[in-house]
C-alpha cells in the first residue's frame, strides 16, 4: 500500500508566485488542477485540519502527488489551467462537454461568392460571420438571406457546370450569376455587399442604401428595378421588426444565466448583436458535487471563450447573472489580452441589459427545472427495472441490434444509457464484413467482438446488456460475452428482448440466460426503459445501415473498374454523355474514347453488362 501524501513537505518547497497546480490520484490520473496568484497560500487551504465542502475533502482524500508550474502572470496562469483542463478533462473540475464546434456563415471570395454553412477550421478563403447557436439559425437565416438577396448557395462544382439557370432563378431566388449575361458583375457585387453589410448588423445603412438607388432608379425611368428595390426594403423592415430587441440599441453582448439546483447547474447564454437576439443556448456543464455556483459560472465562462479565443467571436461585453469576485477582473484581462481590445465583464446592469439579465435567468431555471424533471423519470425508471430484475446496483446498459437489407451492409449499433438517460457520445456503430449476408447470429457475435474485445474500462462496465432478438441471438451472444467477462471486475446480465408475434411495443418478453422467460405490463416503467434503449439501438442501426447504403448506391458503377481513376471517369461519361449511354455502347465504341485501349474497353464493357 503507497504511503500518504506528505503535504507537510510538500507545502514547504512551494513558492507564492501565480501559477498552475494538478494533482494526481494512486493511479497517477489527473483528478484537478488549479491556478493562483499565491500558489503557497492556495495549496494551503486544502490541508488544513477543517476542510471546508464535501468535494475539497473527497479531493484532498485522493490525492498522491502534486506538480506545481510557476507562471509570470494569473492571465498566463488561466491560459495554462484552461489547457490542462482541455488535456486531462479532471474527475473533480467543472468541465463544459461541449465538443460541437460553433457554425457559421460562409461567404466565399469567388468571382460569384457563394453563401453557405460552415464549421471546423476556417481554411478556405472568404469572410466567416458568427458563430450561430445551433445549424438551425444558420439553416433559417441562409433561408431568410436568400429571400431577401438573391445571391447564389449553390455548390462550386453545381455552379462550374451550368448552362442554363436553375430553379431558384425562375423563383427569383437567385441572379444566376453561373449563366453569362443574366446578371453584370457590378449588380452581383452590389447584393453581396448588402449581404455582408447585413451580416455585420449594418441593415439601417443597407435600408438608407437601398433608398437611394430605388429613387435613383425611379428618376432614371427603371421602374422595374425600382420595384426590385421596393421589396428588398419592405423585406428587410419586417425582419427588424421581428429580431429588434431594442430600437434605441446598437448592444454587442453576451448574456449569460445560471440556475443551480440539486447538484445540477444550467447555464443559458443570450448573444444579441447590433440590439437583435443571435441566438441562445443551454449548457450542462459536468461537475462534481457541493461545487460553488461561481466556480461553476468561472469555469465556463473561462472555458467557452478561452476554446473560441478569436477577437472578432468574442463580444466587447459579457453580462453575467452572478459576480465571480476577483475572478471576474482576471478573466476580464486575459480575454481583454487575446482578444487585442477591451472586454468588459459586468454581473450588475440597468435598463435594457437588465431585461437580458432576467431572461437569461429566466430561460436558465426552465431549462434546469425541465432537466431534472426528466432525470427523475429516468431514475425512477432504473429503480424499478433493477427491483424487476433483483439487481443489487443498476448505472449503466448498453444494448446491440442489427440492421440490414436482404444481407447488404450489414451495420450493428451499440447504445449506452446511465442514470441520466441516454450517453449519446459513447453510442457507436460497427459496418459488419465477413459473413454471410443475412447471418445476424454472426453479426452479433461479431459487433459484441469488437465491443468488448479489447480491454475495457472498469467505469465502463455495462449491468445489463440488452440484446434485441430472440433466444437463439441471446445464446449467441453469452457464448461471445461469457467468456470475456471473466477478465471484468464485475459480470454484466445479459438479456434478450424479443418482440413477439404481433411485435406491438408493450408485448416484449424478456429472455434471461438462465433459460427464464417473462413479461412486463405495459404501463411498467421499467418496461418504458427497456422499450426506450431498444427503440435507440434500432434507429441508430438503421440509420447507419441506411447511410451505408445511399453510399453505396450514390458510388458510380465505373468506381469499382481496376484501372479507371477519377480523369478516366470523367473523360468516358463526357465521351458518352453519361452513364446509361456509356452501358448501351459496344466495345469499338468505348474504345474510341480518348486515353481508352481496347483491352481497357472490354473490361469496362463486361463490368458494366455483366
Amino acid at each position: 500500500m503507497s504511503e500518504p501524501f506528505d503535504a507537510k513537505s510538500f507545502l514547504k518547497t512551494v513558492t507564492h508566485q501565480p501559477g498552475v497546480y494538478r494533482m494526481y490520484d494512486l493511479a497517477d490520473e489527473v483528478i484537478y488542477v488549479g491556478k493562483a496568484k499565491d500558489l503557497k497560500k492556495r495549496l494551503s487551504s486544502y490541508f488544513r485540519a477543517n476542510v471546508v465542502g464535501e468535494k475539497t475533502r473527497a479531493l484532498v482524500k485522493n490525492i498522491a502527488k502534486v506538480d506545481v508550474t510557476v507562471t509570470h502572470t494569473e492571465t498566463e496562469a488561466l491560459i495554462l489551467e484552461h489547457n490542462y483542463i482541455k488535456l486531462y478533462l479532471p474527475k473533480y473540475n467543472v468541465l463544459l462537454r461541449d465538443d460541437k464546434s460553433y457554425p457559421y456563415i460562409f461567404l466565399s471570395a469567388s468571382a460569384h461568392p457563394r453563401l453557405s454553412m460552415h464549421r471546423g477550421a476556417k481554411k478556405r478563403k472568404g469572410e466567416y460571420f458568427g458563430p450561430y447557436p445551433d445549424g438551425g439559425a444558420v439553416r433559417e437565416s441562409l433561408h431568410l438571406l436568400q429571400k431577401i438577396f438573391p445571391i447564389r448557395q449553390c455548390e462550386d462544382s453545381v455552379y462550374a457546370n451550368r448552362s442554363r439557370p436553375c430553379l431558384m432563378y425562375q423563383i427569383g431566388r437567385c441572379l444566376g450569376p453561373c449563366v453569362k449575361g443574366l446578371v453584370s458583375n457590378d449588380d452581383y457585387s452590389e447584393q453581396v455587399n448588402y449581404v455582408r453589410m447585413f451580416l455585420r448588423g449594418k441593415d439601417r445603412q443597407v435600408i438608407t442604401s437601398m433608398v437611394e438607388k430605388m429613387e435613383q432608379a425611379s428618376q432614371q425611368l427603371a421602374f422595374e428595378k425600382a420595384a426590385t428595390y421596393r421589396d428588398q426594403i419592405q423585406a428587410l423592415r419586417r425582419v427588424q421588426e421581428q429580431q429588434f430587441v431594442s430600437h434605441d440599441s446598437d448592444d454587442d453582448l453576451d448574456v449569460v444565466g445560471i440556475a443551480y439546483e440539486n447538484g445540477m447547474a444550467c447555464i443559458h447564454a443570450l448573444y444579441i448583436r447590433q440590439g437583435k437576439i443571435l441566438g441562445s443556448r443551454s449548457y450542462f456543464p459536468k461537475m462534481p458535487v457541493d461545487a460553488e455556483i461561481t466556480e461553476v459560472l468561472s469555469s465556463f465562462v473561462t472555458q467557452f471563450y478561452l476554446n473560441q479565443a478569436e477577437g472578432r467571436v468574442i463580444p466587447s461585453e459579457i453580462l453575467l447573472g452572478e459576480a465571480l469576485g476577483d475572478e471576474q477582473a482576471v478573466i476580464a484581462d486575459t480575454l481583454t489580452e487575446l482578444a487585442g481590445r477591451k472586454i468588459v465583464i459586468k454581473s450588475s446592469t440597468r435598463g435594457n441589459k437588465a431585461k437580458f439579465q432576467r431572461l437569461a435567468q429566466t430561460n436558465a431555471r426552465t431549462a434546469l427545472t425541465s432537466k431534472l424533471s426528466h432525470r427523475m423519470t429516468v431514475h425512477q425508471r432504473f429503480s424499478a427495472l433493477r427491483d424487476a430484475l433483483q439487481l443489487n446496483r443498476l448505472e449503466r446498459m448498453e444494448c446491440f441490434d442489427i440492421s440490414h437489407t436482404m444481407g447488404e451492409k450489414t451495420v450493428a449499433s451499440c447504445v449506452v444509457f446511465n442514470q441520466d438517460g441516454p450517453l449519446k457520445q459513447e453510442y457507436r456503430r460497427y459496418n459488419i464484413s465477413g459473413i454471410t449476408g443475412g447471418d445476424d447470429y454472426a453479426a452479433m457475435a461479431q459487433a459484441l467482438e469488437r465491443r468488448y474485445g479489447s480491454q475495457v474500462d472498469p467505469d465502463r462496465i455495462p449491468d445489463i446488456i440488452f440484446i434485441d432478438g430472440g433466444r437463439g441471438q441471446l445464446s449467441r451472444a453469452y457464448d461471445v460475452v461469457n467468456p470475456l467477462m471473466m477478465e471484468w471486475p464485475k459480470r454484466a446480465m445479459l438479456v434478450g428482448v424479443a418482440k413477439g408475434t404481433t411485435r406491438k411495443p408493450g408485448l416484449e418478453t424478456l429472455l434471461l440466460t438462465t433459460g427464464e422467460e417473462f413479461s412486463m405490463p405495459a404501463d411498467s416503467p421499467a418496461l418504458h426503459l427497456i422499450q426506450h434503449i431498444r427503440d435507440e439501438s434500432h434507429n441508430h442501426a438503421i440509420s447507419g445501415h441506411r447511410a451505408q447504403r445511399a453510399k453505396v448506391r450514390k458510388r458510380s458503377a465505373l468506381e469499382d473498374i481496376e484501372g479507371i481513376g477519377p480523369k478516366r471517369r470523367q473523360a468516358l461519361l463526357k465521351y458518352m454523355g453519361g452513364l446509361q449511354e456509356l452501358k448501351k455502347a459496344s466495345r469499338e465504341e468505348i474504345a474510341k474514347v480518348p486515353g481508352i485501349s481496347r483491352a481497357m474497353a472490354e473490361k469496362i464493357f463486361d463490368a458494366l453488362n455483366h
